[in-house]
C-alpha cells in the first residue's frame, strides 16, 4: 500500500497513473504561459520556492533554474520516492512527503508558493492556506494554477465529471480570502494520439472520456485555466 499523507486529498489521475499523467505533464502548456504569467506577478530569482502537491516532480528542476532553493511537498509517497529521484543530481531541492495542511517547514521560509492543479478547488481549502499564511515570508506570495470549469470543452467535460464543482462558489471562496485571479488560455499538445486518448480517460469519467475523445480531432485541445495569486 503506498504512504499517503494523513488529509490527503486522493488525485486519481496522477495517483493511479502516473506514467499516463507524466505525459499530460509534456503536453500542457508548451509555451509556458503559466510560468511567464506567475513571473510577472512575482519573479522566483533567487528565492526559496515552494511547490505543493508536486507529484513526480515535474516542474521542480525548470523552477531550480532560477530559484536559490526549491522545496516540493507531494502527500503520495511514493510520487514524492519518484521526485526525489527526479532530481537527485539538483543539490538545491529537496522533496518532503506531507500534505497542504500540514507542510513540515518553519514559519516565514518561503518566498514563493505554488499549487498547480493540487486541488485547491475553494472551499474546504482553509487548512492549507493557514499553512501558506504560516510559511510565506512577509513580501511573498501564492500561487494557484487550476482548471476553469466554467470555460471551454474542457469545463464542460470536468463538470459532468464532477457535479458537485460549482464554479460560482469557488470564485466566491477566493474572492472572501483576498485572492486577485486572471484567466490562463493553455493548451495540450500531444505527439501521439494514444497519448491524448489515454490522458482524457485519466481525467473524465469513462462515458465523458469517450465523448471527449470522440470531441477532440487531431493532437491538440485547448485547456482553460485560471491563475490565483495572494501577496502576503
Amino acid at each position: 500500500m503506498p504512504r499517503i499523507a494523513k488529509g490527503a486529498i486522493p488525485s486519481p489521475n496522477i495517483w493511479n497513473t502516473p506514467q499516463v499523467y507524466e505525459l499530460e505533464n509534456r503536453a500542457v502548456d508548451p509555451e509556458r504561459a503559466a510560468d511567464a504569467a506567475m513571473r510577472a506577478v512575482r519573479p522566483w530569482d533567487g528565492a526559496t520556492v515552494l511547490d505543493i502537491g508536486c507529484g513526480t516532480g515535474y516542474h521542480l528542476p525548470g523552477l531550480a533554474e532560477a530559484a536559490a532553493r526549491v522545496i516540493g511537498v507531494e502527500p503520495h509517497g511514493d510520487l514524492a520516492a519518484l521526485a526525489r529521484r527526479r532530481c537527485a543530481a539538483l543539490p538545491d531541492v529537496e522533496v518532503h512527503a506531507a500534505a497542504a495542511q500540514d507542510l513540515p517547514l518553519p514559519d516565514a521560509s518561503v518566498d514563493v508558493a505554488m499549487a498547480r492543479w493540487a486541488y485547491f478547488f475553494g472551499p474546504g481549502c482553509e487548512p492549507g492556506l493557514r499553512e501558506l499564511s504560516r510559511v510565506l515570508r512577509r513580501g511573498g506570495t501564492a500561487f494557484v494554477i487550476d482548471l476553469d470549469a466554467s470555460r471551454g470543452a474542457f469545463g464542460r467535460w470536468f463538470s459532468r465529471t464532477v457535479p458537485a464543482y460549482s464554479a460560482r462558489e469557488v470564485e466566491a471562496f477566493w474572492d472572501r480570502h483576498g485572492w486577485q485571479r486572471r484567466p490562463l488560455d493553455l493548451r495540450m499538445a500531444f505527439e501521439r494520439r494514444a497519448d491524448l486518448e489515454a490522458v482524457l480517460r485519466i481525467e473524465f469519467a469513462p462515458r465523458v472520456a469517450e465523448q471527449a475523445i470522440a470531441e477532440t480531432p487531431g493532437l491538440e485541445l485547448d485547456y482553460p485555466n485560471v491563475l490565483r495569486w495572494r501577496h502576503y
